[in-house]
């Protein structure tokens, strides 16, 4: 089975006077980038689910996200939302620009206009064994949230392998009909080489048989695509094999896309048959669509 690097999952909780939601959401990337936004007065939890991650993830553009709310009224003072203060301060930076490009003259802004912003959050009084506990009850959701996600991903996989392997089946039926011009195209490739040659030889009068002979060997290596054809069959084949073993098998059909593209190219190039050459263009456009479902494989 595979799985998609495109995936979701979202859950809620509470404990006590706590509350929390969570999400965790995933695009395609060359490798692993894990963003992880979580309550940082919790010591060890971001480093946890870090850990939780990386343990069901190999590829893929990672963000979890944990909101913590309390019912309690604080009974200490306030600290800094540093990454809250940052999107605010981003915002007001961009409204600002927004405004000067379209002539309008904004009041310079002031440190009191970001209290409305919910940059400053209230540290809770509790004791070790209840953080201790409200980081369990965290961990275990997360534990969860990351299971849904996978399955998500799972889910979506099942859904592009089916892609996959009917497209691989389209394409196995071009490679049959190119195969099966092959006679055809070679006799009419005879037929128009013994004509070309009685041309030269007719106005030529004495011509070297050796050098015939090599010119007649140069044009048949040069036309010959039996080679293209066994490469795009073997290609074919390890696809199949590879999309039936699953796994995290992104990167290497990544590459067999890149080889059968080359031996496509080829084809077309070396078609001289306005039939093969249709066949080598709609090859062509499978393989692409075949890149562009593979972008998202894990």
């Amino acid at each position: 089975m595979i799985q998609s690097m495109t995936g979701f999952a979202s859950s809620q909780g509470k404990l006590d006077q706590f509350s929390w939601s969570a999400e965790i959401r995933s695009v395609n990337n060359r490798g692993l980038d894990i963003k992880v936004r979580v309550p940082d007065w919790i010591d060890g939890f971001e480093a946890t689910t870090r850990g939780i991650l990386q343990k069901h993830i190999s590829r893929g553009s990672v963000s979890m996200h944990f909101k913590l709310r309390s019912s309690h009224k604080p009974t200490t003072g306030m600290h800094l939302d540093s990454y809250a203060l940052e999107q605010a301060l981003n915002a007001l930076n961009f409204i600002e620009d927004r405004a000067l490009n379209r002539g309008i003259n904004l009041a310079p802004s002031k440190a009191s206009d970001l209290l409305q912003s919910s940059i400053l959050t209230a540290e809770e009084e509790l004791k070790p064994d209840e953080i201790s506990l409200l980081k369990s009850h965290l961990v275990s959701t997360c534990e969860d949230l990351v299971v849904d996600f996978s399955l998500s991903r799972r889910a979506e996989g099942q859904e592009l392998e089916k892609v996959l392997k009917n497209q691989l089946t389209d394409l196995e039926k071009l490679l049959h009909a190119a195969i099966e011009l092959l006679p055809d195209r070679e006799k009419h490739q005879a037929d128009s080489i013994k004509s070309q040659l009685m041309s030269v030889l007719k106005d030529a009068g004495q011509v070297d048989p050796q050098r015939i002979a090599q010119e007649l060997a140069i044009i048949a290596i040069r036309s010959d695509i039996t080679e293209e054809l066994d490469r795009l069959k073997v290609h074919l084949v390890s696809t199949r094999d590879i999309l039936s073993t699953g796994g995290i098998i992104g990167r290497k059909m990544d590459f067999l896309m890149q080889e059968l593209n080359r031996e496509a190219n080829t084809l077309c190039s070396k078609s001289q048959n306005a039939e093969l050459t249709n066949i080598g263009v709609e090859i062509k456009v499978l393989i692409d669509q075949m890149r562009e479902q593979v972008q998202n494989v894990e």
